[in-house]
């Protein structure tokens, strides 16, 4: 007797306008078609006339492909038919390993189906238009620990992630777990879209977001996809873009504006919390673009709204002076910015008045130039990003309440007086600070935080270096 063949094949998420014509082709040449029962109602147009169906009832997928290839060895074709795709948590792999183990010499297709998470994604916009993964949450034949290593991968890695068996009765509390690490790496704001019935009767699209989503609201006939960090969420749709639009549609973005916008992109995504407020975010970037540092995520410190606050002052025409302790500091910030908003950067540390004063007095250069500072313009923004000495005289006469800046960049680096400097400055509550701890810091480090200040109204955009 002749051996038989099995076509292993993915009937789609259930309508027919989702099944393939090869795969409709497949069931209608087969004699004999395998399968879970449920599964059978999708395929009844392609059957031909006489064939048979053979249901081995839930949960005996083994079962299942014996059956197939005792059929085919009596010289039939057997379809044996999966949901979606065959080889996405499907048959396929199952009749291959059975094969190589009953050592079979039965022939074996396979067919691919419209997968449900591919539905699913095409119901709620296009949120897998970028790399993404796929994870079941099952741990019938998985253990539990393997799959946690997985999801922690996807969200660290930034994947968008679909989610197959997400919730059963007994498996109740694995997508509650999922919620859970994805959050640590993602915020609370990331688009998440769910979709049950997808192709079928009783159909159901959802958008939430990660902080927002219920998994109460989730069963076994639902897949979940989860964004990445650049996914949102627009009229109900889930959006992952790839960046055409960017790179296609805004001529005004030079070369180096370009590379800064990837960067921060690149940052943000490798952030350990990204749901922090945007006030210190855009900070944020901005000081680890220009070290490289991200133990910035811990040292830079930021009073609550200190970068808008200071923006809308400066903005507003209310102080139009910035005063740093050094002139590598002064020659950092962006003349562009400065131009663009009428300020005027002034370093008093090469004034001929400072070396007298120095002498006379007994202070360091840099003392000298804060008092001459203070003395013409006590309201502007200070930055430091050298000299300790200079941010605890400026932090005296804040305390003499002759000056009241209305802002201080706190960024000496060093190791004589440099903590205390920072921490001389933290108590007082009525002034916006932006300080970086510890013994870091740097004139490169100030300067760029005071750029982040200055082109704060492109913070929502994430559009950084229009000054380049």
């Amino acid at each position: 007797m002749d051996v038989g063949k099995i076509i292993v094949v993915g009937i789609g998420p259930g309508s027919e306008a989702d099944m393939t014509p090869a795969v409709a082709d497949a069931i209608r040449r087969s004699d004999v078609v395998v399968g879970y029962k449920l599964y059978f109602k999708y395929i009844q147009h392609c059957l031909s006339e006489g064939a048979e169906c053979v249901d081995t009832g839930m949960k005996r997928e083994r079962d299942r492909a014996e059956q197939a290839f005792e059929l085919a060895e009596q010289g039939k074709t057997v379809c044996v038919i999966s949901s979606g795709d065959a080889c996405i948590y499907g048959m396929a792999p199952l009749i291959w390993e059975m094969r190589r183990e009953r050592g079979s010499d039965v022939d074996i297709e396979v067919l691919p189906g419209i997968s449900a998470f591919q539905k699913a994604a095409s119901l709620l916009g296009a949120p897998v238009s970028h790399d993404f993964c796929v994870i079941s949450l099952s741990d019938l034949m998985t253990p539990w620990e393997r799959i946690e290593r997985r999801i922690r991968a996807a969200a660290e890695a930034d994947f968008v992630t679909a989610v197959y068996n997400p919730k059963s009765k007994e498996r109740y509390w694995q997508l509650h777990r999922m919620k859970e690490l994805m959050i640590e790496s993602r915020s609370a704001d990331t688009p998440v879209g769910y979709v049950r019935q997808a192709g079928r009767d009783g159909e159901s699209v959802v958008v939430t977001t990660l902080g927002e989503l219920d998994p109460e609201e989730i069963d076994m006939f639902t897949i979940v996809i989860i964004g990445n960090s650049q996914s949102y969420s627009w009229q109900g749709r889930m959006i992952t873009p790839r960046g055409y639009y960017n790179k296609q549609n805004d001529a005004s973005v030079g070369i180096g504006q370009g590379i800064m916008m990837e960067s921060f992109r690149t940052i943000e995504s490798e952030l350990r919390d990204r749901n922090i407020p945007l006030d210190r975010k855009w900070a944020l970037l901005h000081a680890i673009h220009t070290t490289a540092d991200f133990d910035m995520e811990s040292l830079l410190k930021t009073d609550e709204g200190a970068v808008s606050g200071i923006y809308d002052v400066l903005n507003s025409g209310a102080v139009r002076t910035i005063i740093t302790d050094v002139t590598m500091a002064a020659s950092g910030i962006r003349k562009g910015a400065l131009e663009r908003m009428g300020l005027e950067v002034k370093c008093y540390l090469n004034d001929t008045r400072v070396a007298t004063m120095a002498k006379e007095e007994g202070v360091t250069r840099t003392q000298a130039g804060i008092r001459l500072a203070v003395e013409e313009h006590p309201d502007a923004l200070f930055v430091f990003g050298n000299a300790p000495t200079a941010l605890m005289e400026l932090c005296s006469l804040i305390r003499k309440g002759k000056a009241h800046p209305c802002g201080v960049v706190a960024a000496p680096v060093g190791f004589v007086h440099v903590c205390e400097s920072k921490h001389m400055l933290k108590p007082f509550a009525d002034v916006r600070k932006i300080i970086v701890e510890g013994r870091k810091g740097g004139s490169n480090l100030a300067a760029t935080l005071v750029n982040s200040i200055l082109c704060y109204d492109d913070a929502m955009q994430l559009r950084p270096g229009r000054d380049l």
